[in-house]
């Protein structure tokens, strides 16, 4: 059986996107959400991805269709809510919400289910990915704590892109690798400011809370690392990508955090692995599709992406 990652999407989105297209409206119809977008593009790199989640009400008959996918396998929770959604206007190149949305809480047992289906497929394939709901109410932080400890304790590398509470919770089960951006660092109270000085010292106590590997991006800014004691040389690094032009700016960060995770999956070192995660956000932001890019062009820009020794 190849390596295979497994990731929890807890409440995937429906996604509906005008374009224009000649003059007229092009509309798409696609599974969205964080673990959704890290999924495609940990398969895009040729490894196997299970997705676990939950799907209910008409998106999630939707969505049950569109999940499955080359090297996705989907392990479903049918619940009793709906899922989320959204319709956007991109017509004028902007990204214009038309309406939104959220996806509706799970009650207990279908909570418990979700963390049973994510508990065996993790325990059974060594690497998972703890995505975010898209909306607080889908899940209660507690049940990534149950999830990061008890996958953990049974030798699965945990990854988890997390803020809030949820990061909160996750560190409990010492993550390999736990990625954040420095304006959700500066929301949670961890970082007084966009310096990196202050970044670094949030990363350090990051650290000291049970992360392994922390990564920070940092917008149009070289990425911060610390990579987990011994697998790096130096200390903190700063990533940086080959210039780009942006067309589309959301899910970089995601597509960073499944680059990093396909990586070492398949055995690469860590800093190998960085600048893979860093190769895979550089092209999604030239890219209108969330988690989108194709292998070929990640390797080339990975050989592009120069890792550089903080000098704080």
């Amino acid at each position: 059986m190849p390596p295979t990652v497994v990731v929890f999407a807890p409440s995937p989105l429906l996604t509906v996107t005008i374009e224009d297209r000649a003059g007229q409206p092009d509309i798409h119809v696609h599974a969205g959400g964080q673990g959704v977008w890290q999924a495609r593009m940990i398969s895009t790199l040729g490894v196997p991805v299970v997705l676990c989640a939950a799907l209910g009400g008409e998106a999630g008959d939707v969505l049950q269709h569109l999940l499955p996918g080359e090297d996705i396998e989907l392990q479903a929770v049918r619940v009793g809510t709906r899922n989320g959604g959204y319709v956007h206007d991109r017509r004028s190149d902007d990204r214009d919400p038309i309406a939104e949305a959220p996806g509706g809480p799970l009650d207990r047992h279908e909570q418990d289910a979700l963390y049973e289906v994510m508990l065996r497929e993790g325990i059974e394939h060594g690497t998972a990915v703890l995505a975010g709901p898209n909306d607080d109410q889908v899940i209660p932080a507690s049940l990534y704590r149950r999830l990061a400890t008890d996958l953990g304790a049974n030798g699965c590398r945990v990854a988890a892109d997390l803020a809030g509470e949820r990061l909160d919770a996750v560190l409990a089960g010492g993550p390999a690798v736990l990625k954040v951006s420095h304006e959700e660092l500066i929301a949670d109270g961890r970082a007084g400011s966009d310096d990196p000085a202050d970044l670094v010292a949030a990363m350090r106590k990051l650290r000291s809370e049970g992360a392994a590997t922390v990564i920070v991006s940092r917008a149009a800014e070289p990425a911060l690392a610390l990579p987990a004691d011994g697998e790096g040389e130096g200390d903190v690094l700063e990533i940086h990508v080959p210039p780009l032009q942006a067309a589309e700016t959301r899910g970089a960060g995601d597509s960073m955090t499944a680059g990093v995770v396909a990586s070492l999956v398949r055995g690469d070192p860590i800093r190998e692995a960085l600048r893979t995660g860093a190769a895979c956000g550089a092209l999604n932001v030239v890219r209108r599709g969330l988690g989108t890019g194709g292998e070929a062009a990640i390797r080339t820009l990975a050989e592009r992406v120069e890792l550089v020794d903080w000098k704080g």
